[in-house]
């Protein structure tokens, strides 16, 4: 594990492995930088690829407040990916799942030095209440943390109820509580939508041919709004997950110009 220092003193973790050109792998909702490993380890051979933790997961910290995430969240994390990229080389193409798809475009469209993006089922266009990141804000400063999971998977995800009362009871829900501020992060990314303005650079969007037909609806959507953004499907990815081989396989395609 490595580690660099966001513009607020919080301390962002990562791993790195392989060598060649950087790709910085971002990861979405109730994820540490383990979520993207799978497919990163794919591209080693021929890329340095970076995963790391978001604020507020695994091992980053978070200096920011909990108040202050629905109104200065993404320029946090804006920094954040920033400070990543200058750690690992200055520029780097970026590979985004879910919300942090999301924050991937926002970097392009704040300048950060990104060579390439790649996104996978980012929930652009997806409604969301304008108040959830305040209401996440709320449950969390008042101790109800397992409250703030609940209401993002429900309202955030669009999980059924039933579905988020089994997953209270699982053996996973601890983990769920103890990052749950950063679900707040996720709220108010989500919201912003997409960017209005994003650079001229290669950029594609994948989903998986089993995913929730919403999510495959916004990939196609985003490409057909966005120009020269490619929209691809790839075998798999049930529940809004990544099969690592051919996710990799389409990703690598990318990087090299060679996907169609």
């Amino acid at each position: 594990m490595e580690s660099t220092t966001s513009a607020d003193g919080t301390i962002i973790a990562f791993d790195r492995d392989g060598s060649g050109d950087p790709i910085v792998f971002v990861a979405g909702a109730f994820n540490d930088r383990t979520r993207c490993a799978p497919v990163a380890e794919q591209l080693r051979d021929r890329h340095s690829v970076i995963c790391y933790d978001r604020r507020g997961r695994g091992d980053s910290t978070d200096e920011g407040t909990v108040a202050g995430i629905p109104a200065e969240g993404p320029d946090r994390e804006l920094a954040d990916l920033a400070a990543v990229i200058e750690a690992v080389g200055g520029s780097a193409a970026v590979f985004g799942f879910s919300s942090g798809g999301v924050l991937a475009l926002r970097a392009a469209a704040a300048g950060l030095p990104i060579t390439r993006i790649a996104l996978y089922e980012p929930p652009i266009g997806k409604p969301q209440a304008s108040d959830l990141p305040y209401r996440l804000a709320e449950l969390i400063i008042a101790g109800r943390r397992g409250d703030a999971v609940v209401t993002f998977q429900t309202e955030g995800i669009g999980l059924p109820a039933a579905m988020v009362a089994e997953l209270r009871d699982s053996p996973g829900w601890p983990y769920l509580e103890a990052i749950a501020t950063s679900v707040v992060y996720d709220a108010a990314l989500t919201g912003l939508g997409l960017p209005d303005a994003l650079p001229e650079l290669p950029m594609i969007v994948i989903n998986g041919a089993e995913t929730w037909p919403v999510l495959r609806e916004l990939a196609a959507g985003l490409a057909a709004t966005v120009p020269g953004l490619r929209h691809l499907e790839i075998p798999g990815g049930e529940n809004h997950t990544m099969p690592p081989a051919a996710t990799a396989e389409a990703v690598r395609a990318f990087l090299a110009g060679t996907s169609s």
